[in-house]
């Protein structure tokens, strides 16, 4: 039997796949275990098969590319409007498979082992940050049940300890509780110590990464993990890149009248947020006469909120970043404002 196109709804233990032909007629609709996929594809001729990007979609788009099958996925959001009726796994198997058979439809590409295991660091030190986070936010709330308010920020946790340390209004069970809360912000802090440093080393060893550097606003860590985690040639544009970041606005034009809204916020989350934060440092110390001040920053920031130009700084940083790691440039710095 041959298929047009097979496409897989993944789960943990058991896949459901829809096949059609060439007419698109459905021809296949089965259930099949984790361990019969690859027994099931490697008896079948080299077809099309198409599955949503998300958790180990790209280690079965390896295994099956490597089997001579064409492997597509295609993000979540994507297949949502295909989805008929009620959501079982079949309807969504055959979802999936009317999303690939449109031609415009817009894919992810599949990562390999290796692109996938050197962004895991940067996984890791964001998950310890934020862990870190959810602690100090619950020492000062638990804080403030006793009357002791403190100020936000890492600076100010080693104060507020030794206040709660010696306050006699705290009894004897919190106090402890207090401390053992200190102790894990202490261990949380060495190991992100511990994955900066390994990060700055691979900064220093790639080449990439210590060009993007150079940008104002772009430091050692918003560097590696561009250097890491994007692939220029997935992009046509530099600006295909920033609307990827969601930094560009949703649109709501109807009957000739455009209207742009907010930033679409889609795409990766974590990069978006080290070019806002990087942008909003440069906008800090933005003043006629330094370095990072262009014209068009400072005259941007006498028509807009400091936020809104740190956005559209942010936008035209991920053009940079694009453009230089797709032709291999050095970082050209813009005139200084006078």
């Amino acid at each position: 039997m041959e298929f047009k196109r097979i496409s897989i709804d993944t789960s943990k233990h058991v896949f459901t796949i829809h096949g059609v032909d060439d007419q698109e007629r459905p021809i296949l609709r089965r259930e099949i275990r984790r361990a019969q996929v690859e027994p099931f594809f490697a008896k079948l001729a080299p077809t099309e098969v198409v599955l949503e990007a998300c958790a180990g979609s790209h280690h079965w788009g390896r295994e099956l590319g490597a089997m001579g099958h064409r492997v597509r996925l295609i993000p979540p959001q994507y297949v949502k409007p295909f989805v008929k009726r009620s959501k079982n796994d079949r309807n969504d198997a055959e979802a999936i498979s009317e999303a690939a058979a449109r031609p415009t439809m817009r894919t992810v590409p599949v990562k390999s082992a290796e692109e996938q295991a050197v962004t895991i660091i940067v996984k890791h030190r964001e998950l310890m940050v934020n862990q870190r986070t959810q602690a100090i936010n619950a020492l000062r709330g638990h804080a403030a049940e006793f009357g002791i308010v403190a100020a936000k920020g890492c600076a100010n946790v080693t104060a507020l300890l030794a206040v709660l340390s010696t306050e006699e209004a705290i009894p004897a069970i919190a106090k402890a509780m207090f401390e053992q809360i200190g102790q894990h912000i202490t261990d949380l802090d060495a190991k992100i110590e511990v994955l900066e440093k390994q990060l700055l080393e691979q900064h220093k060893t790639n080449a990439v990464s210590r060009l993007l550097a150079a940008i104002p606003g772009v430091g050692p860590i918003t560097a590696i993990t561009m250097a890491l985690s994007v692939n220029p040639a997935n992009f046509e544009t530099g600006r295909h890149f920033a609307a990827w970041l969601g930094l560009t606005p949703r649109e709501h034009s109807t009957g000739g009248k455009h209207r742009m809204g907010k930033i679409s916020k889609a795409g990766n989350e974590r990069l978006r947020q080290l070019l806002v934060v990087g942008a909003m440092a440069v906008i800090r110390y933005a003043k006629p006469g330094s370095k990072s001040a262009t014209a068009w920053l400072l005259q941007l920031l006498e028509r807009r909120p400091r936020k809104v130009a740190a956005i559209a700084l942010a936008n035209k940083m991920a053009r940079i970043i694009w453009a230089m790691m797709a032709r291999g440039e050095a970082y050209r710095r813009q005139p200084v404002a006078v």
